[in-house]
């Protein structure tokens, strides 16, 4: 993978992409956002029907204009994309109505929350030739992922066998909204955080589509709320061969320094690659640690600060040119569809 540019850099009223950010439900949108700064592009609008939360956003973007409504935001014609993290059921039709404005679309994960929605997304990308671009944020935004996509496509683990995916999740109940708990507005566990998994598998593995061979879920520590699901699990194999496996929940104890141990590791025919994503337990609070085995030897590489987010550059240059670098929308798709299909096969396991 390409390495961010050097020239890019945060330009709040600079030349190049001018894009706005749009529902604003997901704290999502300020990785999205800041991204997209950092790497060159120019955020001219903000949007949410809640007063509140575009007064928050607005207070850490102060450079952006506050739209009346979403409309002023697609009649701009100078717009070139849109940013949004709105309720998860709502991603899938809000980016039809950007796409059939003319404009590029880049949402939080998870996209859809139904297959209806997958597939008038895909009608619109054929009709239209505008991008449905996803913020999977555990490997776009994560330096040791990026660097470890970057060792598979160099060969130094030979070739991949497995992949194996911890997500999990402080619940954080008491600030969560209404919708979060709502099994059609947040999709299921496999749909929702589980889409970060399946779109890893794909990338670190290869594979273009796998098959679902298990998949279950579960209601462990939430009675109040019979529709949320906070245990997920699933086992697949992909069409080139390779075996995957994860696991996704909201039990992350209080007493983890960060909000999640997210993990990854990777198996390939000549050794291994485990990612600690977000914290080092037990030995300091900084994450982006990366250890490779090898024929070689044994190495651990920190790497907070010394990669970059390529994603965001090149995201910006396919807006731009019509090129299709930062991510193909096959993959994108295919990564939500597979959520999706897990999630609508998962057998329920919770406790009787």
């Amino acid at each position: 993978m390409a390495r961010e540019p050097k020239r890019r850099r945060r330009n709040p009223e600079g030349e190049g992409l001018a894009f706005a950010a749009a529902y604003l439900e997901h704290d999502h949108i300020l990785g999205m956002t800041t991204g997209l700064c950092d790497a060159g592009a120019r955020l001219k609008w903000a949007f949410d029907p809640d007063p509140r939360k575009l007064a928050s956003f607005l207070g850490k973007f102060p450079w952006a204009r506050a739209a009346r409504s979403f409309d002023e935001i697609l009649d701009d014609g100078a717009i070139g994309l849109v940013a949004s993290a709105g309720v998860p059921s709502d991603r899938g039709p809000t980016g039809c109505r950007v796409m059939s404005a003319g404009k590029d679309y880049f949402c939080d994960k998870a996209p859809f929350t139904t297959m209806a929605q997958l597939r008038a997304a895909r009608s619109m990308v054929t009709r239209t030739r505008r991008k449905f671009a996803v913020y999977y944020s555990e490997r776009l935004h994560v330096e040791c992922a990026v660097r470890a996509g970057e060792l598979v496509r160099e060969g130094a683990i030979g070739r991949v066998v497995q992949v194996l995916g911890l997500g999990p999740h402080r619940l954080r109940k008491a600030t969560r909204p209404a919708w979060f708990f709502e099994r059609a507005k947040y999709g299921g566990i496999l749909c929702d955080i589980g889409s970060h998994q399946f779109e890893q598998f794909l990338y670190f593995s290869g594979a273009t589509d796998a098959t679902i061979t298990s998949a279950s879920v579960g209601n462990f520590s939430n009675p109040d709320k019979p529709e949320f699901e906070d245990y997920g699990e699933a086992t697949i194999v992909g069409n080139n061969g390779t075996a995957g496996f994860f696991r996704v929940d909201w039990m992350t104890p209080d007493g983890l320094s960060t909000w999640g141990d997210g993990r990854t590791v990777i198996l390939g025919t000549e050794g291994y690659i485990e990612l600690r994503k977000y914290v080092d337990v037990a030995r300091g609070t900084e994450g982006d640690h990366l250890i490779l085995v090898d024929g070689g030897g044994e190495r651990r590489l920190d790497l907070r600060g010394k990669v970059g987010f390529p994603f965001f550059g090149l995201l910006i240059d396919d807006c731009l040119h019509r090129t299709e670098h930062a991510m193909s929308q096959a993959h994108a798709f295919k990564s939500a569809e597979l959520c999706l299909r897990a999630q609508a096969q998962a057998k329920n396991i919770s406790p009787s």
